[in-house]
């Protein structure tokens, strides 16, 4: 796999966050939860996002500006070009018979195309602030919560659950739904392996989570 260069097709702004489109061309969307690397200009390692969205001919990634590497990737504008590598890592399984979405803050980035591959079932998400809640409008339907409540105070029994968000958010989903699937976030610099960037011990094994997660069946990760 080789990265492909993107013509940049749109930016928009989803609270705080933004919204960046990309040309296809030869990217496959790959299985929701999968990642892909983007070149952020001006600096030397790219960033890890999920796909957040696949409309026809394009793909889409929501971004939180928090550091120099994402505001820049935030700045870029229709035309620019980037270089992307993906798809990559282990996303969702799909098959599950009562799937619940649950995300917080960026942690929803995933779920919009992971709730079209599952034909739209009921979403839970939980954010900080009722700014950072206009993303939810990526998930039509979807029942929010803002802080204090937290999406484990509003989360019913009895579901296959699909997460992501920080890890504490994940750390809590896992006590109450011993089946869920968790992504869970680390820094990554190459996305394929090979510089252990993204190593954490999972059951007392180093494993790196851009080979055998994001996604992974509710495993207590300690960093």
């Amino acid at each position: 796999m080789r990265p492909e260069q993107a013509k940049v097709t749109g930016s928009e702004q989803v609270g705080p966050y933004t919204l960046l489109r990309v040309h296809r061309g030869c990217l496959e969307p790959g299985t929701p939860g999968q990642f892909f690397m983007l070149e952020t200009p001006g600096r030397l390692l790219p960033r890890p996002m999920s796909l957040c969205l696949a409309p026809p001919g394009e793909l889409a990634f929501l971004i939180d500006p928090i550091g120099p590497g994402t505001r820049a990737l935030c700045a870029l504008e229709p035309g620019d070009r980037i270089s992307i590598l993906g798809p990559l890592g282990n996303g969702y399984r799909l098959d599950v018979e009562r799937p619940l979405l649950v995300g917080g803050g960026i942690g929803i980035a995933p779920l919009p195309y992971l709730s079209e591959a599952l034909d739209g079932p009921p979403a839970l998400l939980g954010f900080r602030t009722a700014a950072h809640a206009e993303a939810a409008a990526l998930l039509p339907g979807a029942q929010v919560v803002v802080d204090p409540i937290l999406v484990t105070d509003a989360m019913p029994a009895g579901h296959d659950v699909l997460a992501c968000g920080p890890e504490p958010m994940l750390e809590a989903v896992a006590r109450l739904e011993r089946g869920a699937q968790l992504a869970w976030e680390a820094p990554m610099a190459c996305g394929y392996g090979a510089c252990y960037g993204c190593a954490v011990e999972i059951d007392g094994e180093i494993k790196r989570l851009c080979v055998e997660g994001p996604v992974l069946q509710n495993e207590a990760v300690a960093a």
